[in-house]
């Protein structure tokens, strides 16, 4: 099990696209942040947390997490995601 693999593929002040490349049992820890999320699942399953909830997703499905809102995931079967944060979130550059 390790971190998933992330690639910044776009940004500007307002926006910010990044890929995460995940092997089948990685995780993406619990956290929150005050930048609005999108998610699209590009490959790959995956188990996500969102606010006590828990659901399974996979290639196609996509959702908006909330800012503020705790999540996180377990991939379970190898994959990337494709992630857009508003505003552009400082800490990945």
């Amino acid at each position: 099990m390790s971190d998933p693999v992330r690639t910044v593929l776009a940004h500007s002040p307002e926006l910010m696209v990044v890929r995460f490349a995940f092997a089948a049992g990685d995780r993406g820890a619990l956290h929150s942040h005050p930048h609005v999320q999108s998610t699209y699942v590009q490959s790959g399953r995956y188990q996500f947390t969102m606010a006590d909830k828990e659901f399974e997703i996979g290639p196609g499905d996509a959702f908006v997490i909330s800012s503020g809102a705790e999540h996180g995931c377990l991939c379970l079967e190898a994959g990337e995601l494709i992630d857009s944060f508003t505003p552009r979130r400082d800490d990945f550059l």
